[in-house]
C-alpha cells in the first residue's frame, strides 16, 4: 500500500457510524440500558468513548452481520451519565466518531412540582404558564412535552426565599387538537446529565361544549376535619375518564370512568382525610381516552370543612320546635366571638348552606333565619356554623343539633271557618230548641179550649 494511501485511510475515510441507546437516553436510576453503535459491514471491532474519561471507554467485537456493536450497562447510576462516541475498525481503519449520546439518570435529586399558572384548565386559544419548582436549590429545569407532539426545554431557574428555585415557561396558544401533558425534572449545571426524578404529570384541560356532567358528594356540602370525603362525577354521556378541578388549585386528578348502571357514566374522587386545603369549589369535566377533548364544566360544588375555629354557636327556634304548617319560624344562630358570617346546615340537604352576615347585638353575634310560611318539607335537623370572610370555605364547630317538626294544619272540622261555621249553625240550632221547647205550652190552652 502506498504511503499516501495509507495516510488518506488513517484520516477516517470511513462513514461515522449511528449510535442510539434502549430503551432509551434518559434512564431512571437501577435501570438498565444498552448503547448500540452501527457501521458499516465487515467491521472488525467497534469502541466507545465517554467524555471526561480514558478512551476507549469500552471495546465489543461486532455482532453478525458484523455491522453493529452492544455496549450493556446492567445498572443505571451516575458514574454511567454523560456523553458518548463510538467508532470502528473496518479492516485496519478507524471511522470518524459518531455524533454524541447524551445518557441522563433520572431520579437522583427528589422530583420538582410541575404547576400552571393561572390555571391547568385553560379556555380554547388561551396562553398558560407552567412553573417548575423545587426545594433544593437546583440550577435548572427540563420541561418536556409527552405524547404525539413531543417537545422539550432546558430552563435556567430562579433563586427565590428560603432556598427554593423555580422556572417559568409560558405555553399557548392551547387548543383541544391534541393532549397537552407536561413534566419537569430538575439538575445543576456542573452535572447536567444527572437529573432529578420526574415531576407528576400535568395535563391541561380545555373545557368543551358537550353536555357536562354533575359534581356531588354522599357525604353533603359540610364535612367535618379529618372525615373522610368522596366527591362522584357523573355523566348520562358515556365518558370513560373524568378530570376534578379546584378553583385556586394546581392539582388536575384524573379517573378513568366506569358505568355502575346502563347508559350512566361515574367517577369517585375519594380526597380524605379531610383538612383545610380540601375546603374550596370544585368542578368536574368528562372525556374521552382516545381523544383530547373534554366535556363543558359541572355545575360548582362547594366543600366547607367545619372544625377550624374553637368557636361554637348556638342555636335556637321561635316559636319554638314544634310548629304548624304555614306559621313563620326563624332559627337564631349565636355566638360571643367575633364572626361576621353565619351558615345554617340542614342534614341531607343537597342544596348548600344558607350564609347570612353577622351582625351585632346584645354583646353577641347572630343571625336570623326567617323561614315563611313552613311546609312539612323544612321539618328536619339543623345546626349552625360561623365563618370568616377571609376564607369563606372554612368553618366553626357546628352547633348542637336543633330538631324542627312541622305538623300537619289542623284538623277540617277545627279550622277557624269551620267554628265560625259551626258557632253559626250551633246558634240556629239553638233557637230552634227554645221555640220548640216552648211551642208545646204556648198552643196547649187553645188545644185544651177546643177540647172543652
Amino acid at each position: 500500500m502506498t504511503p499516501s494511501l495509507t495516510a488518506l485511510l488513517c484520516l477516517g475515510t470511513l462513514p461515522k457510524p449511528t449510535i442510539w441507546a434502549e430503551p432509551g437516553s434518559v434512564i431512571p436510576w437501577g435501570s438498565p440500558v444498552t448503547i448500540w453503535c452501527q457501521g458499516t459491514l465487515g467491521a472488525r471491532e467497534f469502541r466507545l468513548d465517554k467524555e471526561g474519561s480514558s478512551a476507549p471507554w469500552d471495546r465489543q467485537p461486532p455482532l453478525e452481520p458484523r455491522d453493529k456493536g452492544k455496549f450493556s450497562i446492567p445498572h443505571m447510576t451516575q458514574p454511567y451519565a454523560g456523553r458518548y462516541h463510538c467508532y470502528y475498525l473496518s479492516p485496519t481503519v478507524w471511522s470518524e466518531r459518531s455524533d454524541p449520546l447524551e445518557l441522563v439518570v433520572t431520579g437522583v435529586h427528589n422530583k420538582p412540582t410541575l404547576s400552571a399558572l393561572p390555571s391547568p384548565v385553560v379556555t380554547s386559544g388561551g396562553n398558560v404558564t407552567l412553573r417548575c419548582g423545587s426545594w433544593q436549590g437546583l440550577d435548572g429545569f427540563i420541561l418536556t412535552k409527552e405524547g404525539e407532539h413531543k417537545s422539550s426545554w432546558t430552563l435556567d431557574a430562579q433563586r427565590r426565599p428560603y432556598g427554593q428555585t423555580q422556572a417559568l415557561h409560558p405555553v399557548g396558544p392551547v387548543t383541544p387538537s391534541h393532549r397537552w401533558t407536561f413534566r419537569c425534572h430538575g439538575f445543576n449545571r456542573d452535572k447536567p446529565q444527572v437529573w432529578s426524578a420526574p415531576s407528576d404529570p400535568l395535563e391541561l384541560l380545555v373545557p368543551g361544549v358537550s353536555g357536562k356532567p354533575s359534581l356531588l358528594t354522599p357525604q353533603g356540602p359540610v364535612v367535618a376535619s379529618g372525615q373522610s370525603l368522596t366527591l362522584q362525577c357523573r355523566s348520562d354521556v358515556g365518558y370513560d375518564r373524568f378530570a376534578l378541578s379546584q378553583e385556586g388549585g394546581q392539582a388536575l386528578p384524573q379517573r378513568p370512568g366506569r358505568q355502575p348502571q346502563a347508559g350512566l357514566s361515574q367517577a369517585d374522587f375519594p380526597l380524605g382525610p379531610v383538612t383545610s386545603t380540601h375546603g374550596g369549589r370544585y368542578r368536574c369535566y368528562g372525556g374521552h381516552s382516545l381523544s383530547s377533548a373534554w366535556s363543558a364544566p359541572s355545575d360548582p360544588l362547594d366543600v366547607l370543612v367545619a372544625g377550624w375555629f374553637p368557636d361554637t354557636p348556638s342555636l335556637s327556634v321561635q316559636p319554638g320546635p314544634v310548629v304548624a304548617s304555614g306559621e313563620n319560624v326563624t332559627l337564631l344562630c349565636q355566638s360571643g366571638s367575633r364572626t361576621d358570617t353565619f351558615l345554617l346546615s340542614k342534614e341531607e340537604a343537597a342544596r348548600p348552606p344558607l350564609r347570612l352576615r353577622s351582625k351585632y347585638r346584645g354583646r353577641h353575634f347572630q343571625a336570623e333565619f326567617s323561614m315563611s310560611p313552613v311546609t312539612s318539607a323544612h321539618s328536619g335537623t339543623y345546626r349552625c356554623y360561623s365563618s370568616l370572610s377571609s376564607n369563606p370555605y372554612l368553618l366553626s364547630h357546628a352547633s348542637a343539633p336543633l330538631e324542627l317538626v312541622v305538623s300537619a294544619s289542623h284538623p277540617q272540622g277545627y279550622t277557624v271557618e269551620n267554628l265560625i261555621r259551626m258557632g253559626v249553625a250551633g246558634l240556629v240550632l239553638l233557637g230552634l230548641g227554645i221555640l220548640l221547647f216552648q211551642a208545646p205550652h204556648g198552643h196547649g190552652g187553645t188545644q185544651d179550649a177546643a177540647r172543652s
